[in-house]
């Protein structure tokens, strides 16, 4: 047999086969072994289809590479302006937060206030007419409060809202980054792919230098060569047994026979077995049926090593169509992020513009919250410096009735001293009125028997009092003012 891998010689043959029946049988197993033809096709096919994969997995690797080297640079651009719009975010809550927490304390101050007013009674003393006030809060109106609160609550609504709505952008922009950043990372994740052995290999993503298919092809020649070669010697071995039943009495016709119908593109023995039988010796008769009688035995081992050889390439040929599979795959996952990534930049003007456009509503409405927070301070400073003024015209009438009270103790003290000049100016007229009264006449001094002067005190700016505010409201009132300066 002249099979490459064959280790057997004709010298350890055994005998020579004498019948025809024999050499039929022989015959009949070479021509079903041809049908292994069928195999070296299938291999060629599979070298052919693995060459035409080499070449489209260089063009593919090379455009997936230029896509995602162009989708990483592009991705990295936008998620530096991704983070600058992230930033405006962040950093427009914080100074909201903090116009909040400003805002809740200048609330809580002025809240205060109002309810020491509310809770600072009047003293109906200082306005007898009943007119229902009660508490000091009943001579302010608290519908300015309610209007500046209710416009500070409209402008930090529309400043959440706005902010609500680039936080919403925001989340939606990096969502399709990140959509897009998984697929470029998934791509240059080191992946399992098959080896030229048939095992599984790591290769790094969309590079020849890792691919797999050159090894392949050249295992996937090598055997499809040995295939070859093995079944030039399936062709020969077919030959030989067609001449050595020429050379048999009564094969002729077997010889007719057997060599029809045989595998599609197998074209051989016709010739011989048709043709007359060309004279041989009878040692060359004797050392073709060794030969024969050699190969037969080693037709069924050249059929299992071809069935071998196209049972691996079909392996080989399935990894190849895997690691083709995974490019393909790899291309269109790159596409497929560079379409959204087109997608994306179209709109990244907007996604700029509501960056700014929150940067202007949140500049505006923060000029409108602190104008009216000062209008709050200064409403809430002139509520204090009412209750504040309050106290003190407690104290003022407290001082003032106390001055009243010295004023008439003075006057009581220089009317009573008055009083005793005046009788002692009376008892002094009438003793000289006795002593010297008849002996002057009546008409020398018409004043002489006037009576002493008196003297009478009342007021002469006014005659409304002090009001009548008990000493114990006064105390309270002095304390509070005390209390804070």
């Amino acid at each position: 047999m002249v099979s490459s891998n064959s280790s057997t010689s004709i010298r350890d043959a055994s005998p020579a086969p004498r019948s025809l029946e024999t050499l039929v049988s022989h015959l009949v197993a070479s021509k079903r072994s041809l049908s292994s033809i069928e195999h070296v096709w299938r291999a060629n096919e599979i070298v052919t289809s693995t060459r035409i994969h080499l070449e489209t997995s260089v063009i593919t690797s090379a455009r997936t590479s230029f896509l995602e080297a162009g989708i990483t640079t592009q991705l990295y651009t936008l998620e530096r302006v991704h983070a600058h719009s992230n930033a405006v975010a962040n950093e427009g809550a914080d100074e909201y937060g903090e116009v909040l927490r400003t805002l809740d304390a200048a609330d809580k101050r002025l809240r205060g206030t109002l309810e020491s007013l509310r809770t600072t009674m009047f003293e109906h003393a200082l306005r007898p007419e009943p007119d229902g006030r009660k508490s000091l809060l009943d001579f302010v109106d608290e519908g300015g409060v309610d209007k500046l609160l209710a416009a500070v609550e409209k402008s930090a609504c529309a400043a959440k809202e706005a902010h609500a709505e680039l936080v919403d952008t925001n989340i939606g922009f990096y969502n399709d980054l990140k959509w897009i950043r998984n697929i470029v990372d998934d791509s240059k994740a080191p992946t399992h792919r098959p080896s030229s052995r048939g095992l599984a290999g790591g290769f790094p993503s969309n590079g020849l230098p890792g691919s797999p298919i050159p090894d392949i092809l050249q295992s996937m020649e090598d055997r499809a060569k040995e295939m070859a070669d093995n079944l030039e010697s399936l062709v020969k071995h077919f030959d030989l047994c067609v001449t050595a039943i020429k050379h048999t009495e009564g094969g002729g016709d077997a010889a007719q026979r057997l060599t029809d119908d045989l595998p599609n593109g197998m074209a051989v023995g016709q010739e011989i077995a048709s043709a007359p039988p060309e004279p041989i010796s009878d040692q060359e008769r004797e050392e073709m049926l060794e030969v024969l009688a050699n190969d037969a035995d080693q037709v069924e081992e050249v059929l299992t090593e071809i069935r071998g050889h196209i049972s691996e390439m079909e392996a080989l040929f399935d990894n190849v169509n895997i690691y083709i599979a995974q490019l393909d795959k790899e291309h269109s996952n790159a596409l497929q992020a560079f379409r959204g990534l087109e997608a994306l930049e179209s709109r990244l003007q907007a996604f700029v513009a509501q960056s700014q456009v929150y940067v202007m509503r949140w500049d505006d409405e923060k000029t409108k919250i602190n104008e009216r927070m000062d209008e709050l301070e200064s409403l809430g400073d002139f509520y204090w410096g009412y209750l504040n003024a309050y106290d003190n015209l407690l104290v003022e009438i407290g001082r003032r009735q106390f001055m009243e009270q010295q004023m008439e103790k003075v006057l009581q003290e220089a009317m009573r001293k008055l009083e005793t000049l005046h009788d002692e100016d009376s008892m002094k007229r009438e003793a000289f009125k006795n002593d010297y009264g008849d002996f002057l006449p009546v008409d020398i001094w018409p004043g002489l028997t006037n009576p002493p002067l008196r003297f009478e005190t009342r007021p002469v700016n006014g005659t409304e009092k002090v009001p009548d505010i008990s000493k114990s409201v006064i105390q309270r009132a002095i304390r509070r003012v005390e209390g804070k300066a």
